[in-house]
């Protein structure tokens, strides 16, 4: 799939959300342009506050941590016992996530913290310290950043992606999380590997979007869709003759409606990555057969397009009967 890992909110995740919105305008019966642009940006706004809160959710659980190695300290003092390891406590990673600017400029910001929920804190706290990953941590003698910055990695990779707790809690919160979590969680994973020790508590975070023109293809994408509605429809009507439209699935009609304006709307992107890319949603979004039917439908589409003058962009090559991204399948 396209990749943009430069920004957080990227062009497959606005492809998503505009699957998303879509399919919702028309299931609304008071449609509104204006109205349902502003949720598609207001819910791309909060796939970034989800981003953002994910990552103060180590700092809170290293707060956690803390305050759990104070108490084994003062007991062993008052006991005469071992003083206990403040390797995780005072994991280093954990600590340059915690003052990063970026990051408590946000908290500032939006007003936001785990306090409200510190005992789902504690109880992920608690599993935390139970996995063999933790135990690994703290048997080991690497005290280096990279161990701190790794630890931090798994811990997030093992028990707070798919985590079913977590998902319904951040879902009470705001109707958009659970869709976004596994995407965001990618992103959460991909900044713990971008810190770097030398750069403090400057470390850059993902921006929200990567320039003005990636929030510019989300509306424009949107609008496109909407707008030109029943125009696309006609086009998928006189490319698909040989085709039974009682097979296809209301779903179906929405991402084919929105890959045709992507191929109409934006001639720098390459047929083929429109093709895939809807394709890929439609496997997750619709039926099971959804996919393969809405690769040949695309296919035939931008052909009829191209034919006809409408489409001015290189076809997909075809061997065999067969585009490129049925061979790639075949592969894997």
């Amino acid at each position: 799939m396209e990749k943009d890992l430069i920004s957080m909110i990227n062009r497959e995740l606005i492809r998503i959300k505009i699957v998303q919105l879509t399919y919702a305008y028309y299931q609304n019966g008071n449609k509104n342009m204006d109205t349902a642009e502003k949720e598609l940006l207001f819910s791309l706004s909060k796939a970034y506050h989800l981003y953002n809160y994910l990552l103060l959710l180590m700092v809170a659980l290293t707060k956690e941590a803390r305050k759990h190695y104070d108490v084994e300290c003062a007991r062993a003092k008052r006991e005469g016992g071992e003083m206990p390891s403040d390797k995780f406590a005072y994991n280093k990673f954990a600590l340059q996530l915690e003052e990063n600017l970026m990051l408590c400029e946000f908290q500032e910001t939006q007003k936001v913290t785990w306090d409200d929920d510190i005992e789902y804190v504690r109880k992920l706290y608690g599993q935390i310290v139970q996995s063999q990953v933790y135990q690994d941590y703290m048997a080991s003698s690497d005290d280096s950043y990279e161990a701190d910055r790794e630890v931090w990695r798994r811990i997030y990779k093992d028990l707070i992606t798919d985590n079913d707790d977590l998902d319904a809690l951040l879902e009470e919160k705001c109707i958009f999380w659970n869709d976004d979590k596994e995407v965001v969680d990618t992103f959460v994973l991909k900044t713990i590997k971008r810190f770097d020790p030398k750069t403090k508590k400057n470390q850059e975070l993902l921006p929200e979007y990567k320039d003005e023109e990636d929030k510019d293809f989300a509306r424009k994408l949107f609008r496109s869709t909407i707008l030109n509605a029943d125009q696309y429809q006609r086009y998928m009507s006189e490319a698909s003759r040989n085709w039974d439209f009682s097979r296809l699935a209301y779903m179906d009609v929405v991402i084919m409606q929105i890959a045709i304006a992507e191929m109409m709307t934006f001639p720098g992107i390459p047929l083929n990555v429109t093709i895939n890319e809807y394709v890929d949603l439609a496997k997750v979004y619709s039926t099971p057969k959804s996919g393969g039917y809405i690769n040949g439908m695309l296919d035939a589409i931008a052909r009829h397009l191209s034919a006809t003058g409408v489409l001015l962009k290189p076809v997909p090559e075809v061997r065999n009967g067969r585009d490129i991204r049925h061979q790639q399948e075949e592969k894997h």
